[in-house]
């Protein structure tokens, strides 16, 4: 994990044990070795537009990918969603929301607000461990983002 403005993947996720399983699993894919984890959603968005400690970032360095937990401390992950796609600077960077229960999935207002993806989190870590390195390595090896 870095601590510098140029990052290929936000992480936003609150709890400890999930947060590491991922940056491993991105490691392990060769896809985490610019990521930047925020343990909620207050801190992403400070993250993202540059405020507090965080300083100013150019548009070609934004985050290639944010993964998004939903239930987070103080702002939640959908209030992070809608600021991040309601933004022009961040509208266009992919947003996967990780989420433990098909019921978030049902909340059609992150679809709305312009969530490219929704993963449900496997028990398994193993398979969790599969599935994060699958989508570290599409969004930033086989998709074509918009120049």
């Amino acid at each position: 994990m870095i601590q510098e403005k140029a990052v290929d993947i936000l992480l936003v996720e609150d709890d400890d044990n999930d947060a590491a399983l991922t940056l491993r699993a991105l490691r392990q894919r060769n896809v985490g070795g610019r990521v930047f984890h925020a343990i909620d959603g207050d801190e992403a968005l400070a993250f993202i537009f540059a405020t507090n400690l965080h300083g100013e970032w150019e548009p070609e360095n934004a985050p290639k990918l944010i993964l998004l937990d939903l239930k987070l401390r103080k702002v939640s992950g959908l209030e992070v969603l809608r600021e991040l796609k309601t933004q022009e600077r961040t509208k266009l960077i992919p947003v996967v929301v990780l989420t433990a229960s098909r019921e978030e999935i049902k909340n059609l207002e992150s679809y709305r607000l312009g969530v490219n993806s929704f993963v449900i989190k496997p028990a398994d870590s193993k398979k969790f461990a599969e599935i994060i390195g699958d989508i570290g390595y599409y969004w930033l090896t086989v998709n074509e983002p918009p120049h």
